[in-house]
């Protein structure tokens, strides 16, 4: 089992913060929400907080995270679970410290972009937000 977070970073427009999977990483190209693996002995928050630090650079309070969707997924020989949260206000503007590029797009707009497997259900969790 391979436990991972991520988060739709909201901004005051309603849109999503999504990353581009850079060249040489599996799914390369894909537009993903950002976040990472949890690491033994971490809670999913804390976990959440520190890979939104190491990808964007952002800092975040743990009590601002609202878990929203989650969804599980095969994986190259396991199982991945992937729990999404809500996130509306940060610390510091998002830079793209791992990924190739990062856009602001609506929940809507999200449909018609190329995602990992378990991204695209999320995608009708935070459309049904709105």
């Amino acid at each position: 089992m391979l436990l991972v977070v991520a988060a739709a970073m909201l901004d005051g427009q309603g849109r999503v913060l999504l990353q581009q999977r850079p060249p040489g990483k599996p799914m390369a190209g894909l537009w993903e929400f950002p976040g990472g693996k949890i690491e033994p002995g971490e809670s999913p928050e804390a976990a959440l907080a520190r890979e939104l630090h190491e990808e964007l650079g952002i800092i975040l309070k743990v009590k601002d995270l609202r878990p929203i969707a989650f969804a599980s997924e095969p994986l190259a020989g396991r199982h991945l679970l992937l729990l999404l949260y809500v996130l509306r206000e940060w610390e510091g503007a998002p830079e793209a410290h791992h990924a190739t590029e990062l856009r602001w797009v609506t929940p809507a707009e999200m449909r018609g972009m190329p995602m990992p497997p378990a991204d695209v259900p999320l995608v009708e969790a935070l459309v049904g937000m709105g």
